[in-house]
Parts: structure tokens; sequence; C-alpha cells
């Protein structure tokens, strides 16, 4: 008798169960429980339309007369949420336009993680290029000409090509390199 009570303790147990497991879902007993097909679709990569891009000179940025290190921003000016991931491409523009454009080498520097752009919402990326030193047209450290450009060529992995200038200067740079974070959710100084 004892065995048979056990039994029924837990089949009233394994009922009381499901009781409560069908009234937190919704499900009546009886009926088939189908699977979940409701997936959140992760926002789409942000196209070049959806962005205007800007850049200023960064606060930090090493000693001498170039540009040394600027910040790009890239702000979603359409109506839709959408995600930037990954370092930039970076070309210095010849004659103001993308396609006569220099590629300079760019070293990585940090993880690339996807980040959600909100309409109106902004994400950054920093530059930091080897500076040009002295006075009046400067001179690299390498011995190579110091290189201005009106425009710089910045491009985000399916995100487009995207030109523009300082707000607040040239681009000035020695040996056609820079070094670039990925995109941040966070403005980099």
């Amino acid at each position: 008798m004892r065995h048979s009570n056990g039994i029924r303790r837990a089949a009233l147990a394994t009922t009381a169960v499901t009781a409560v497991a069908a009234a937190v879902t919704g499900i009546l007993p009886g009926t088939a429980m189908a699977a979940s097909t409701t997936t959140s679709t992760p926002p789409p990569a942000c196209s070049a339309s959806a962005l205007q891009v800007s850049a200023k000179q960064a606060v930090h940025r090493p000693v001498g007369t170039g540009t040394g290190a600027a910040v790009v921003q890239f702000t979603n000016v359409s109506r839709r949420t959408c995600v930037l991931k990954g370092h930039p491409t970076v070309a210095g523009a010849g004659n103001g336009s993308p396609a006569h454009n220099t590629p300079l080498k760019v070293t990585r520097t940090g993880r690339a993680a996807t980040v959600t752009v909100r309409p109106h919402g902004k994400a950054w990326v920093k530059l930091t290029f080897v500076q040009v030193h002295g006075e009046a047209d400067g001179y690299c450290v390498s011995g190579k000409d110091p290189v201005t450009y009106p425009t710089m060529v910045i491009g985000l992995p399916h995100s487009g090509k995207h030109q523009v200038a300082l707000n607040d200067g040239v681009w000035a740079e020695c040996d056609n390199k820079v070094t670039a974070t990925p995109v941040s959710a966070v403005k980099p100084s």
C-alpha cells in the first residue's frame, strides 16, 4: 500500500507541475505544444546611405604638427536600427575624389564587436597616423615627405565607403600608415 501511495503522490505532483506549466504558457492540458517559431532577427548592416560621417582631430594624439589622430563619427540618419562592425579601411582622397585615392596601410588594434546603432545613434572609430613634425611643410622621421589630403575615404565592412573632411583642418600624415580601432559605441578621445 505504501508503494501505491508513493506512485499516487508522484502522479499528483506531475499533474500539478503540468497544470502550472500550462497556466504559465497558456497551453491547455491535452493540447500539443508546438515548437516556438519566433526568432528575433538581428538588424541589418547599416547601408552607406543610412550613415552621415564626420571627423575631427582627437583630443589625445601623438606629439607633432600633423593630424596625429582623428575620431570619425558615424550617425545613423535612417529610420531603422542597423549594425556596424569591424575595422575601417582608410585612403587619402587625391584631388578630393574617392576614385583617385591612396590606400593607407591600416594596423588594426582592438577586437571588433557588433555595434547596434538606433536612428540618430552614433558609433566611432579612432585613427592614429604617423605624425608630421616641424614647422611649415614639416618632415617625417622616416625621411619621406609628409602628405596632406583634403578628404579621406573611410570604409566599413558591409557599410560602404565615405568621403570625409576634418571639421578642424586637413588630414596630414607620414608614411601612408594608420592605426585604427574597430567601430565602437563609446566615443574615443
